[in-house]
């Protein structure tokens, strides 16, 4: 039927119930459940339309949204092109869609959450039919109510992944928001987010390092070269001062050709002077700080002249900040972001 539309290919926009079954099913018709889905109060979709689809249920939680309401949080950041925003937990359930409301007058109902916190139009936008808190304001939210630290800087680390928003414009929303729930935990993680982080394992594996080195701020994908401009590599992480990289070995590492290139790499790294320490999967955050310990040993006992640096030669195309992926062009992004976790 023609009122089954969606704003995106493959997604289909629940309608209200219509007496002559011209704009939604009839009452009689939405009790038949081989045929219909009820989605929200007094919403439906045919019963075939997957649920649990992360963009399905965001749209499903949309369409009970009034003037001036939003979807915010880690829902709108997803809707927004937010590729690690899954909409599902570390154990594999589901989170609800937060929206953002002016007034108490909706029903809350399994599958997403209300918040009253109010905002201005201005830091609302319609994206594909559905209106959405900034990029920016979407992030604090998260943040602030992520519970811990590690999860707050995981959240603006992705969402810059995805460049949907620099770690400088996140700050500028916090800083507005001085009295609001959280923000001492957003601000703690505005200052700890790496804007090049390429997948939620290397910030946690980042916040473990941190956390256990005193004084350390290692960086993350920042690539290594020669003194002649050669580029070494690029290290999942690296403190540029201490000399000392960190790369976490998945199971695409296991393959044994893959293994032999990780070897290669480890060993130039190391001909250069750069203590290179791999944190495998399986390992207990024990077993990597352990390495970390004894690699931070032997970069203190190296002496002479450095033979690598991480100051890039004048011909090479940064793509470490948000701010340098935004201006390039989309071949660019093809070539030299490929490399990244989809």
């Amino acid at each position: 039927m023609e009122w089954w539309d969606g704003p995106r290919p493959g997604l289909v926009r629940p309608v209200r119930l219509d007496p002559s079954g011209q704009r939604g099913p009839t009452r009689g018709q939405a009790r038949n459940r081989n045929r219909y889905r009820r989605s929200s109060s007094g919403y439906y979709t045919p019963a075939w339309v997957d649920g649990s689809d992360v963009e399905q249920r965001i749209l499903e939680a949309s369409v009970v949204l009034r003037s001036g309401h939003a979807v915010t949080g880690w829902a709108a950041l997803r809707w927004c092109g937010g590729a690690w925003f899954s909409g599902v937990d570390a154990a594999g359930a589901q989170v609800p869609v937060d929206l953002l409301i002016s007034t108490h007058d909706i029903r809350p109902q399994a599958g997403f959450a209300l918040s009253g916190e109010g905002t201005g139009p201005e830091h609302i936008e319609v994206v594909d039919t559905v209106p959405v808190t900034s990029a920016a304001w979407s992030v604090s939210f998260a943040m602030r109510y992520a519970g811990s630290v590690r999860r707050a800087v995981e959240v603006v680390d992705m969402a810059a992944y995805s460049d949907l928003v620099s770690v400088a414009e996140v700050a500028d929303v916090v800083s507005g928001q001085s009295s609001w729930t959280g923000v001492p935990l957003a601000r703690d993680a505005v200052a700890l987010a790496d804007e090049n982080a390429w997948s939620p394992r290397e910030v946690a594996m980042r916040m473990t390092w941190q956390g256990s080195i005193e004084g350390s701020r290692p960086r993350a994908n920042i690539p290594l070269f020669d003194s002649s401009g050669r580029h070494l590599g690029t290290p999942d992480l690296v403190d540029v001062d201490a000399g000392v990289a960190a790369d976490y070995d998945g199971l695409v590492h296991l393959g044994r050709e893959q293994r032999r290139a990780d070897r290669s790499r480890d060993e130039v790294f190391s001909d250069h002077g750069i203590e290179m320490v791999r944190w495998l999967s399986g390992d207990r955050p024990a077993d990597f700080l352990a390495r970390l310990h004894v690699a931070y040993q032997a970069a203190s006992r190296r002496t002479g002249p450095r033979r690598w640096t991480a100051d890039p030669p004048s011909w090479w195309i940064s793509t470490t900040t948000v701010a340098a992926r935004r201006t390039l062009t989309e071949d660019q992004r093809e070539r030299l972001l490929r490399y990244r976790i989809a």
